[in-house]
């Protein structure tokens, strides 16, 4: 079973939250915080605690308000490969074409429900490899 790192801002908490209840009977899922919605909290700093534990053996899952801050903050580290998922097809295509590691989400912009399926999409699709291998090494 592949571990699970998640974090949120306090925009994002109220999902990170839904998908820790859902995943959390059949993921080794560890909350890398906040632990409250009720104190701002910056974005950056998750990112960034989240994206040290990303490894071959693991993924990230992140949730700010857009999901965007989340991303770019993640981007920032060598190897992390943070795709902001906003339909199950951008889930898929993010892993199959992109091998990312990392999946951001937008808590004030997408339903929980829509989460759940670009999460499972995300977590059931491999890589492709073959041509797209030469592309995720330029990265």
């Amino acid at each position: 079973m592949k571990k699970i790192y998640i974090a949120s801002d306090h925009a994002g908490f109220n999902l990170k939250e839904s998908i820790k209840k859902k995943y959390s009977s059949e993921l080794e899922i560890f909350d890398l915080g906040p632990k409250s919605s009720k104190k701002p909290v910056n974005y950056p700093h998750y990112a960034h605690k989240l994206s040290k534990k990303i490894n071959k053996e693991n993924i990230g899952i992140l949730v700010c308000g857009s999901g965007m801050g989340m991303a770019m903050s993640a981007n920032k580290h060598k190897n992390i490969r943070a795709a902001l998922c906003y339909s199950v097809k951008n889930a898929k295509l993010s892993r199959l074409h992109n091998d990312a590691n990392v999946i951001t989400l937008g808590g004030r912009l997408i339903g929980r429900n829509l989460a759940f399926k670009c999460i499972n999409t995300f977590l059931n699709t491999k890589f492709e490899g073959g041509r797209h291998l030469k592309r995720v090494r330029k990265i």
